[in-house]
C-alpha cells in the first residue's frame, strides 16, 4: 500500500494526512488522523455531464461506523448500520455547504464525497478532520475544483478563545462556532451560543480565520506533492460559445426595457410567478419569430431566461436600491405573531414574515419520554426535540408525504439550537419537550420563522424560557463585475435567496446570538460583510422580537389544563430497590392503580408524571409510604400483621414492620398476646427506638377509652393469661375466659360490647 505521508503540529497534536493508500480505485483519496481519530474521504466524478440538468449533482455522505468507537449495534435483531443518524446527515451537509461554492458555475457531472469514519478516540470530533479530508481528496483529484478549504472549530472557555476544543471543553464554552474558510474568504459559518454578543461573535470568525490559514499553508504543500493534474472544465466550443453569447445578447437587449414592469409593483409571489411564466412565453414567441434562431436555440435560450432574469433582478437592486417587491434593503416584510390558536395542544405559536407562514406546536411529556440518541460520537438523552416540516403545498407544488428530507432535518436542528440556550434547566422545569414547526407557506427563510413561532408556541405552553429568540436571514447581491459593489439585504425572500449570493441565517435574544448558519453561492465572502450582516441582523431581530412580545411578552404563568403535571422527589438511594418492588412488581402497581408515569434517576430523583390530580396525590402518597426512612419518636396508625407469643408485629408503611414486646402492651402484666390484640386490627404507635440491626421497637399510644377497657378487664385478662386460652371477642382486645375454660364472646366486665377501638383491615 503506497501513500505519501505528511504531518503538522496542531493544537499540541499531531495531525496526519495520508494520500492514496485506501480506496486506490476512486478518483480521490485522502485519510487524516488526529490524536486517535481517523477519517477517511474518498471523491469520484462521472465522465460526462447528466443530460438535461440545469444544477450540480453533488452528492456528500458522512458515514459513521460503529465499529470506530468499539460499539455494536443496540438492537437485538438489526446489527448492520442503517440510515445515517441526524448528527450524520448535519455533518453532511456542513461538508457539502463548505465545498460545494468553489466548484465552477458550469458544472453538471455527477460528483460523490464519501467521509467514513474509521476510528474515534471520543475525544477529537471527526467532522472537522472530515471537512479537510474532503478537501484534500478533491484537491489530489483530477477533479476541478477552487480550493484548497479548511474548517476549524472555535470555543471560549474563561474568557479565553480555544482552538479546536475536546468535548469537555465545548461543554464549558459559552459558544461553539465552525468556521470553513480558504486562505482569503469565509465559505461557511455554523454556529451556537448563550447569548453572545454579535461583536464577541465576529471575533471568533476572525480568530478562527487566522488558524485555517495555518491548514491551507499545510494542504497547499501537500497539493503541490501529490496532486494530480486537473481535468479540463466543462468549457464550450469556440463555435457554441458565440451562439450562446450572441443569444444571451439578443435577449438581454429584449428583456432590459421590461425587467422595470416584472419588479414594480409586486403584490405577492404568485403575483411575480405569474408575469414571469407570462414573460417566458413571450420570450418564446420572440425566438419563433427570429429567422436566425432554430428549434435547438430557442430552447437554450428559454433555458437561460431564469438566469438572465435574476441577473435583472441583481441589477435593479444594485442601481435603485430599490428591491424587487418595493422594500428598501434593511426593510422587514409585513409581521404578524400569534398564540393559542389551537384548544387542545399545550401551546401554539403562529410567526408571518411576508409570504413565509410558520405554526409551530408544543407537545409536553414526562421525563421518561425523552429521546435516546445512541450513535457512534453520541450517546445521550435529549429533553427537547425541534422537527421541522415543509410540505409541498406550502409552496403550491405536488410534493410525496415521505420521511424528513436531509433539509428538513438541517432546519429544524438549527431552530433546536438557536433555543437550546433559553430553555430551563431540568431541575426547574422536568418536562420533556417537544416541538414541531409546520411551515404552511414559504417565501424566504422558514427556517428563522420556525425559530420565531417556536418561541411563541414555548411561551404559549408556559415553558419558563430565559428570554424569547427570534430569526433572521440576510441575503448579499455583488456585481459580478466588480464585487466590492454589493449590498446586504435584511430579511431576503425567495427570489433573493435563489438568485442572490448568500443565505446568513442569524438567531438570538435581545442579549446576543444563540445559533448562526451562513451558506454562500460566491466563492467566498470578506469579513467585513459578515461583520455588517451580523450587525444589520441584530437590528432587524430587534423589530421582531417588539412584534412577538404584543403577542406574548413572557411565559405564562400557568400550563394548559391538558398538559401532564410532574412532581419531583428525592428518595434515599438505597430505597429504589424498594419502590420498584422486585421484578418491578411495586412501581408496575402503583401506575397501573393511579394511572401515572413514574422515572428514577441514579441519584433518587423520582419524577411522577399524571393527567390527573387525584392520580397524582394517590401516586405520591404510596411512593412516600414506601421509601419514608421511619426515626425514632414518630407516631404511625399501623396494621397488626403478626401474632407472636413475645409480642406482635405492627405494619407502620408498606414492607416496613415494628414489634411491639409483650411486656409493652398494657399497663401490667399478661400472659398472652391475643388477650389483648389480633392480626388486622388498626393500632396507634410511636417508635421508641431502632437498634443496630434496623429493627423498630415500639410501643402502643393507647386512647384513654382503651385504657380503660383494659383496666376493667385486667382480672380476667391475667387470670385467662395464665390459666388457659380465649378468643377474641371482636373490639381489638381479647374475649375472657372463665376458669372452667369456657370462652366469652362478651368478654369480662362489658367490654365484649364495644367496637371499633381499632378497627378493621
Amino acid at each position: 500500500m503506497k501513500t505519501k505521508d505528511f504531518s503538522l503540529d496542531l493544537g499540541g497534536r499531531t495531525l496526519k494526512v495520508s494520500v492514496g493508500g485506501f480506496a486506490p480505485q476512486a478518483h480521490g483519496s485522502v485519510t487524516v488522523s488526529y490524536g486517535e481519530t481517523v477519517v477517511l474521504a474518498t471523491v469520484v466524478q462521472a465522465p460526462s455531464p447528466r443530460e438535461g440538468t440545469d444544477f450540480f449533482p453533488l452528492t456528500v455522505d458522512y458515514e459513521e461506523r460503529l465499529y470506530a468507537a468499539g460499539k455494536i449495534k443496540g438492537s437485538r435483531f438489526i446489527k448492520r448500520e442503517g440510515r445515517a443518524s441526524d448528527e450524520a446527515i448535519l455533518t453532511a451537509r456542513v461538508i457539502d455547504r463548505s465545498i460545494r461554492p468553489l466548484f465552477g458555475e458550469n458544472e453538471r457531472r455527477d460528483t460523490q464525497v464519501v467521509c467514513t469514519v474509521l476510528s474515534w478516540d471520543q475525544e477529537n470530533d471527526p467532522d472537522l478532520w472530515g471537512l479537510l479530508a474532503a478537501s484534500l481528496a478533491l484537491q489530489v483529484s483530477p477533479i476541478p475544483w477552487q480550493g484548497p478549504l479548511a474548517g476549524v472549530r472555535v470555543g471560549r472557555v474563561g474568557g479565553e478563545w480555544v482552538l479546536n476544543p475536546t468535548y469537555e471543553a465545548r461543554i464549558k464554552s459559552d459558544l461553539d462556532v465552525f468556521v470553513a474558510a480558504t486562505d482569503s474568504q469565509i465559505v461557511m459559518l455554523e454556529g451556537g451560543a448563550s447569548q453572545v454578543p454579535e461583536s464577541e461573535i465576529y471575533e471568533a470568525i476572525v480568530f478562527g480565520h487566522k488558524h485555517v490559514k495555518t491548514l491551507i499553508k499545510f494542504c497547499e504543500e501537500i497539493i503541490k506533492d501529490a496532486g494530480a493534474p486537473k481535468r479540463a472544465e466543462l468549457i464550450l466550443s469556440p463555435e457554441d460559445k458565440e451562439i450562446l453569447e450572441k443569444l444571451e445578447t439578443k435577449i438581454n437587449a429584449w428583456l432590459e426595457p421590461k425587467l422595470k414592469d416584472i419588479f414594480s409593483g409586486l403584490k405577492n409571489k404568485k403575483d411575480f410567478s405569474d408575469r414571469k411564466v407570462a414573460l417566458e412565453k413571450e420570450l418564446d414567441e420572440m425566438l419563433k419569430a427570429d429567422n436566425e434562431v432554430d428549434k435547438e436555440k430557442r430552447a437554450k435560450g428559454v433555458a437561460m431566461f431564469e438566469k438572465l432574469l435574476d441577473n435583472g433582478a441583481r441589477k435593479h437592486v444594485l442601481e435603485t436600491g430599490t428591491r424587487v417587491d418595493g422594500r428598501g434593503i434593511d426593510e422587514i416584510r409585513a409581521l404578524e405573531a400569534q398564540v393559542g390558536l389551537l384548544p387542545r395542544t399545550h401551546g401554539s405559536g403562529l410567526f408571518q414574515r411576508g409570504e413565509t407562514q410558520v405554526l409551530s406546536v408544543v407537545t409536553l411529556g414526562s421525563p421518561g419520554a425523552e429521546q435516546t440518541v445512541d450513535g457512534m460520537e453520541v450517546e445521550e438523552k435529549k429533553r427537547y426535540m425541534h422537527h421541522y416540516n415543509f410540505p409541498g403545498y406550502s409552496v403550491g407544488e405536488v410534493k410525496p408525504m415521505r420521511s424528513p428530507s436531509r433539509r428538513e432535518i438541517g432546519h429544524g436542528a438549527l431552530a433546536e439550537k438557536a433555543l437550546m440556550p433559553v430553555l430551563p434547566d431540568k431541575a426547574i422545569f422536568p418536562y420533556t419537550i417537544r416541538v414541531v414547526s409546520e411551515v404552511m407557506a414559504s417565501n424566504g427563510s422558514s427556517s428563522q420563522a420556525s425559530t420565531c413561532g417556536s418561541s411563541l408556541a414555548l411561551m404559549d405552553a408556559g415553558v419558563p424560557i430565559v428570554a424569547p429568540v427570534a430569526g433572521i436571514a440576510m441575503g448579499l447581491l455583488s456585481d459580478p463585475e466588480n464585487p466590492k459593489r454589493r449590498v446586504v439585504l435584511t430579511d431576503i425572500q425567495g427570489l433573493e435567496d435563489h438568485g442572490g449570493d448568500m443565505d446568513f441565517k442569524v438567531a438570538g435574544t435581545d442579549k446576543g446570538l444563540t445559533a448562526l448558519q451562513v451558506d454562500i453561492k460566491l466563492g467566498g465572502l470578506d469579513l467585513e460583510v459578515v461583520e455588517e450582516a451580523l450587525v444589520r441582523a441584530k437590528k432587524a431581530r430587534g423589530q421582531i422580537l417588539e412584534v412577538m412580545s404584543k403577542a406574548i411578552a413572557s411565559p405564562r404563568q400557568e400550563m394548559s389544563q391538558y398538559a401532564p403535571r410532574i412532581e419531583t422527589l428525592h428518595i434515599p438511594v438505597d430505597k429504589i430497590r424498594d419502590l420498584i418492588g422486585p421484578g418491578g412488581k411495586m412501581i408496575n402497581e402503583i401506575i397501573d392503580k393511579t394511572g401515572v408515569q413514574i422515572d428514577i434517576e441514579q441519584d433518587g430523583t423520582v419524577f411522577v408524571t399524571s393527567p390527573s390530580g387525584e392520580g397524582m396525590d394517590k401516586a405520591l402518597d404510596w411512593i412516600k409510604q414506601i421509601t419514608h426512612e421511619i426515626e425514632a419518636g414518630e407516631e404511625f396508625l399501623g396494621t397488626v400483621v403478626r401474632v407472636e407469643s413475645f409480642g406482635c408485629f405492627v405494619e407502620l408503611l408498606p414492607k416496613q414492620d415494628g414489634l411491639i414486646h409483650i411486656s409493652k402492651l398494657a399497663p401490667f402484666r399478661i400472659g398472652r398476646v391475643e388477650d389483648v390484640v389480633k392480626m388486622g386490627d388498626k393500632i396507634k404507635v410511636k417508635v421508641d427506638e431502632i437498634d443496630d440491626q434496623g429493627r423498630l421497637n415500639l410501643s402502643p399510644l393507647w386512647s384513654e377509652e382503651q385504657l380503660n377497657d383494659l383496666n376493667n378487664r385486667r382480672a380476667q385478662i391475667e387470670q385467662t393469661g395464665f390459666n388457659g386460652g380465649g378468643r377474641s371477642n371482636g373490639n381489638g382486645f381479647s374475649g375472657g375466659h372463665d376458669r372452667r375454660g369456657g370462652g366469652s364472646d362478651r368478654g369480662g366486665h362489658g367490654g365484649g360490647q364495644k367496637r371499633g377501638f381499632f378497627g378493621r383491615r
